[in-house]
C-alpha cells in the first residue's frame, strides 16, 4: 500500500508538472480557481502580465490581483454558468489593456465548482489602432487645409477675380504652392508607407560621404541664401559606408532643409562625421546653431505629424513627415538617428551607416 500510494502520488506530480509546462508556454495568461474560489493554478505569462513575484496559490482573486472587476467576473461565470468576455485596462501600468474570458468548471455532479480565467494582452492591438486613428486624423486634417484654400481661391477666380490680372495672378501662385504642399504630402505618405511595409530595398554599396554630401549642399544652396545661412561640410574626405546613395540623400535633404528652415538668419549649417572607435559603424552629424529644440519635444520629433512650431511649419512648407522618413531610412540600413538639443545654442541630428 505503501509502494502504490508512492507511485500514485509521482505520477500525480508527474502530471502536475506536465500541466503546469503546458500552462507556462502558453502566450495567454491562465488562472484556475478551485469552488472555494482561490487561486489553483497560475502560469507564467499572468505573472509576468501583472508583474507578480511570490506566490499566490491559495488566495483569493481579490487577495492576489486586488482588482474587484475580477472577482465580479467570477461571481457572474458562476452564477450564470457561461463564457463571459471583458476588457481590462490595468491599473498603475503603463497603458496595458487585457482581455478576459472567463468559465465556469463544474464539479463531479455538473453543480458550479471553480473557475477558469484567460486573460489576452490587447495592448500592442490598441496602440495600432490608436497609432491608424490619429494617423487617419493627421492625414484628413493636412488635406483639408490645402483643399479648402485652392477651391476658396478657385471659387473667387470663377465670381469674377480672374478679371482682375494682379489678383488673378497672385490667387494662381497661392493655388500652385498648396497643390506643390499636396504633391509633397502624398509622396511623403507612399514613402513611409513602401518603407514600413519593406517594399523598398536598400540598394547598398560603397559610398563616399564627403561627396554625398557636397550634393546634399549644392541643391540647398537657394534656399539658404534666402536666410543667408552658410551651409559646410566637415565630412573628412575618404570616409566611407555602405548604404543607399539616393536613400541616403533623402537623410541629408530632409536634415540639411529642417536645419535652414528653422535655424536663425545669418547662421551656419554643418554636415560632419567621423568613423566610430568599433570600425563598423560611421557617425554622422547635420548641426545647425538656431533656437533649439524644447526638452518636452526631444522624444517626438520622429513621430509622424509631429511638429515643434505647427504654424511655422506649415508656413513653409513642411508635411511633418520628414524626420520619420530620415529614422526608416536609417533604421532600414541597420542604423540609429537621435538628436542632441540645447535652446538658444542649436541642434545636432546624429545617424549611424554600416562602415564600407
Amino acid at each position: 500500500m505503501a509502494g502504490l500510494r508512492a507511485r500514485h502520488e509521482q505520477t500525480a506530480e508527474q502530471v502536475e508538472a506536465q500541466q503546469q509546462a503546458v500552462f507556462n508556454s502558453m502566450v495567454e495568461g491562465v488562472l484556475v480557481l478551485d469552488g472555494a474560489g482561490r487561486i489553483e493554478l497560475i502560469n507564467e505569462t499572468l505573472r509576468r502580465l501583472f508583474s507578480m513575484s511570490g506566490e499566490v496559490r491559495g488566495q483569493t482573486i481579490v487577495e492576489a490581483f486586488h482588482l474587484q472587476e475580477l472577482a465580479e467576473l467570477v461571481r457572474r461565470v458562476k452564477s450564470e454558468r457561461r463564457v463571459q468576455s471583458y476588457s481590462l485596462e490595468l491599473p498603475g501600468m503603463q497603458e496595458r489593456w487585457l482581455e478576459v474570458n472567463a468559465a465556469a468548471l463544474p464539479d463531479r455532479n455538473g453543480n458550479p465548482g471553480g473557475a477558469i480565467l484567460v486573460f489576452h494582452d490587447l495592448t500592442r492591438i490598441r496602440q495600432l489602432e490608436n497609432t491608424r486613428q490619429e494617423f487617419v486624423a493627421n492625414v484628413s486634417h493636412e488635406l483639408r487645409t490645402p483643399l479648402s484654400l485652392i477651391k476658396g481661391f478657385v471659387e473667387t477666380l470663377l465670381e469674377g477675380a480672374r478679371n482682375d490680372s494682379d489678383k488673378c495672378a497672385r490667387f494662381l501662385q497661392t493655388i500652385e504652392k498648396h497643390t506643390d504642399r499636396l504633391t509633397f504630402l502624398i509622396e511623403d505618405l507612399l514613402t513611409i508607407s513602401r518603407l514600413e511595409s519593406g517594399q523598398i530595398v536598400m540598394n547598398l554599396h560603397p559610398v563616399e560621404l564627403r561627396e554625398e554630401a557636397d550634393r546634399a549642399i549644392d541643391d540647398l544652396r537657394s534656399r539658404s541664401v534666402e536666410k543667408n545661412i552658410t551651409l559646410e561640410n566637415a565630412v573628412p574626405a575618404g570616409l566611407t559606408a555602405r548604404a543607399d546613395a539616393e536613400r541616403l540623400q533623402q537623410v541629408f535633404s530632409n536634415l540639411v532643409e529642417n536645419a535652414i528652415k528653422y535655424g536663425r538668419n545669418n547662421g551656419r549649417v554643418i554636415i560632419g562625421g567621423r568613423a566610430l572607435p568599433d570600425k563598423e559603424w560611421v557617425e554622422m552629424r547635420v548641426q545647425d546653431d538656431g533656437p533649439g529644440i524644447p526638452a518636452e519635444a526631444r522624444e517626438r520629433v520622429f513621430e509622424r505629424f509631429y511638429r515643434v512650431d505647427r504654424a511655422r511649419s506649415r508656413e513653409t512648407g513642411g508635411t511633418g513627415l520628414g524626420l520619420s522618413i530620415v529614422k526608416h531610412i536609417v533604421q532600414a540600413h541597420g542604423g540609429e538617428v537621435w538628436l542632441k538639443s540645447e535652446l538658444s545654442v542649436g541642434t545636432t541630428f546624429y545617424f549611424t551607416l554600416p562602415r564600407e
